[in-house]
């Protein structure tokens, strides 16, 4: 069948990009894309593991949940939140764990990931590097257009990653 109609002109394909924010007991994600200057959430979650669970029972629940994102989504990068120096050694070596499984996931993927500190996250989300849990996801909001602040906190953190990324994208390409 044949018709005079002219398809839309907006590109089919979209940039996506997955924002993480590891955690062994909870392991934010976001999913989001660049519509010229306007930023969009596509999804947002928190991946849980229980604590009761053997750790190598915990670290494959999180592959397999974090899997299942990309395998959904189809991001073309990943934005991580480093590591970071932590006062409880036990919570930094649980956080790279968590880290060490979204690189290997994303590398099976074949996906390139940028990891952010995060100062520079709440510096792209904020413009400061020192802003608390409330003020990022009112930006995250606020920057995303959404009706109100992504909850949990673990989530509204990887959008703010994957908008640090976004932004960090647009920087590279105009320099």
């Amino acid at each position: 069948m044949h018709s005079d109609v002219t398809p839309p002109s907006y590109p089919l394909v979209h940039m996506f990009v997955l924002g993480i924010d590891p955690g062994l007991t909870r392991t934010g994600y976001g999913v989001a894309t660049r519509h010229g200057g306007r930023m969009e959430a596509i999804a947002a979650g928190v991946i849980r593991t229980s604590a009761d669970d053997p750790l190598e029972i915990r670290l494959a629940t999180l592959a397999r949940e974090l899997r299942a994102v990309i395998s959904e989504h189809r991001p073309v990068a990943v934005a991580l939140e480093t590591v970071f120096t932590n006062r409880n050694r036990q919570t930094a070596i649980s956080v790279g764990r968590a880290s060490g499984v979204a690189l290997l996931v994303s590398g099976e993927a074949g996906i390139p990931v940028t990891e952010y500190t995060p100062t520079a996250i709440k510096l792209a989300v904020t413009g400061s590097g020192s802003a608390d849990k409330a003020a990022m996801q009112q930006m995250v909001a606020r920057r995303y257009g959404l009706k109100e602040a992504p909850s949990p906190a673990d989530a509204a953190d990887a959008l703010g990653i994957a908008l640090c990324h976004l932004q960090s994208i647009n920087l590279k390409r105009s320099s």
